[in-house]
């Protein structure tokens, strides 16, 4: 529950999806998402395939950026990472999507001096919109923490 009320004290989700382990279909946990008005999603039971989707896109954000870059801080991190969700969407070709990018499927092909507002919108998705200085140094406080504590053998 700690970690889910730190999560919480962060940022609220409209949806937080799971799947029906015991941990996230108690009471006390779902109580706690109710309570924050944050809607429940929960994987069908034996379908390992529900969230497939994200599963493979977070897939493809790790070993074509993450795994190939040392970032030096957060910031170099959110740059990169918003760089890269840029590329993926609007100049990787996707087979999945007969060889089109995600924006020409949705949005068709960009005119030259395209809306420069819709392609940052497209760019940087919310998720990736870096945090506010007082969440950033929270979040690191609290990864300090927990860093310390696992040094310690806790």
């Amino acid at each position: 529950m700690e970690p889910l009320d730190r999560s919480l004290a962060i940022s609220q989700p409209e949806i937080f999806n799971s799947d029906q382990g015991a941990q996230y279909t108690s009471e006390a946990f779902t109580g706690r998402l109710k309570r924050a008005n944050v809607r429940i999603s929960m994987d069908g039971r034996g379908r390992v395939y529900d969230n497939i989707v994200m599963e493979r896109l977070w897939r493809t954000v790790k070993y074509e950026e993450v795994y190939l870059h040392h970032y030096e801080d957060l910031d170099e991190a959110w740059a990169s990472l918003a760089r890269y969700i840029a590329f993926y969407n609007r100049e990787r070709p996707h087979q999945s999507l007969k060889r089109r990018t995600p924006h020409e499927v949705y949005f068709g092909k960009q005119e030259a001096g395209g809306d420069s507002k819709i392609a940052a919108a497209v760019a940087t998705p919310v998720g990736l919109r870096p945090p506010s200085v007082a969440t950033a140094l929270q979040t690191a406080s609290t990864l300090n923490h927990a860093r310390s504590g696992l040094d310690n053998g806790e």
